[in-house]
């Protein structure tokens, strides 16, 4: 069994199992390293910090399919956490979903959801998401789910509609997710207990959960409702960009770098790259 997939099985376990997670945002190997090392049972790669990271842009669908790919294969490559990939709205139709499963399963991502909402936006559109049919947002579940290679690779359909009309829609397009055979079924935008019981009653599969309110994040609660990932932002990229530009900012005006305080020292950092391996990688092939 292979690296990829003994991180798919490990995803399945925690979706079909009885508890809540939180899981870790990465972006970058080292990241996830530090969340591996950490405990975390699952790694997010979120859309918007695939677009800071690879381009420092905002989440305007500025990525390309072949960028985010490359990144998520030197995320995967850098231990065996399994990672989830935010894949938007497939880069396209349902012909364009078939390929970017295709290329997130060859990169040893362990699953990823597609979204319903109208991406790229449009020329002319209103300001704000617009969501697409209910059709499309099935066909293209069902192409996600005829283009995997791997059974255990994780298919979440997700809507945003939640922010954008009722939460009556979002139960009817999560229904048909589910009817089209989704493994996850993905709201963004939940505001209330009172939807959250709606969402949790109208449907079976397990649910993942974003943009939720603090008085929400209870992890028994929301383990009792089916939720089984919940998403907590992507305040680690936040919190280096801080550190980063803290440092450069003392740097530059004068401090010395031995004064510069909260760095990650010499065996913190000989750790996260692996330093010892590649040590003996040298010692063993070129010596």
């Amino acid at each position: 069994m292979t690296i990829a997939q003994q991180a798919r099985q490990q995803l399945r376990a925690l979706i079909e199992g009885k508890q809540c997670m939180f899981p870790a945002s990465v972006y970058d190997p080292i990241s996830v390293r530090i969340a591996n090392e950490l405990g975390f049972e699952l790694g997010m790669f979120g859309g918007s910090v695939a677009s800071l990271t690879v381009l420092g842009a905002p989440d305007e669908i500025l990525l390309t399919l072949s960028e985010l790919v490359e990144q998520a294969r030197r995320m995967t490559r850098a231990g065996p956490l399994p990672i989830f990939c935010d894949a938007d709205h497939g880069y396209g139709n349902s012909l364009n979903v078939m390929r970017t499963v295709e290329e997130l399963e060859n990169a040893g991502i362990a699953g990823l959801s597609i979204e319903d909402t109208e991406l790229p936006r449009q020329f002319g559109s209103p300001d704000g998401k617009r969501l697409l049919s209910v059709e499309e947002g099935v066909g293209k579940i069902k192409a996600a789910i005829a283009a995997r290679q791997d059974s255990s690779f994780v298919i979440a359909g997700r809507t945003d509609a939640a922010s954008i009309t009722s939460i009556d829609d979002v139960i009817r397009r999560l229904i048909s997710y589910e009817k089209a055979g989704a493994d996850v079924l993905f709201a963004v935008g939940i505001k209330t207990g009172q939807q959250l019981e709606a969402l949790s009653a109208a449907t079976s599969q397990p649910l993942m959960l974003g943009g939720l309110p603090a008085e929400l994040m209870d992890k028994d609660v929301l383990t009792n409702k089916r939720v089984r990932i919940c998403l907590q932002g992507h305040q680690p990229f936040a919190a280096a960009v801080q550190a980063v530009y803290d440092t450069m900012k003392a740097l530059r005006q004068g401090n010395m770098p031995a004064s510069l305080e909260r760095v990650a020292g010499k065996e913190t950092m000989s750790r996260l790259m692996e330093y010892d391996l590649h040590r003996r990688n040298v010692d063993a092939f070129l010596k």
